[in-house]
């Protein structure tokens, strides 16, 4: 593809419109799970054997804790499926718009400034700059 500014903003516009498409998302990822009862007589105590399931589930993060959602059906698997594989087509087209962007930014030429900074107008920037940092 062409590094020009007009086909970046064509690829830009068409990245755009992909992302109208989008439909239910969620992140996370789905996955099966066995479980142990914990009675010694019954067939999962033996070593050999996987256990009771598998059990579907759901897991994601919120708020910097796992979240774990059990799926209690095929349909509740197949929908969350669908909107985990909604979430990472989502990821993928932000990192093809933030790279198009960068792409446009780069190109894209500044505005010819008449004339320099004055020593005030540098001198008022970087005290804007300290007291943000500050915060």
């Amino acid at each position: 593809m062409p590094d020009d500014i007009p086909s970046l903003e064509a690829s830009r516009a068409s990245l755009l419109r992909r992302f109208a498409q989008l439909q239910d998302m969620r992140p996370g990822s789905v996955g099966a799970v066995f479980r142990r009862c914990g009675k010694p007589n019954c067939h999962c105590a033996r070593p050999q054997d996987p256990g009771h399931g598998p059990h579907f589930q759901l897991t994601y993060k919120k708020e910097g804790k796992t979240v774990t959602e059990s799926l209690p059906n095929r349909d509740a698997w197949h929908k969350a499926e669908q909107e985990v594989a909604e979430f990472r087509n989502f990821e993928q087209l932000s990192q093809a718009l933030m790279e198009v962007n960068r792409k446009i930014c780069r190109l894209r030429p500044t505005q010819a400034a008449v004339e320099p900074w004055s020593a005030e107008e540098k001198k008022r920037l970087l005290q804007s700059i300290r007291r943000l940092r500050r915060k």
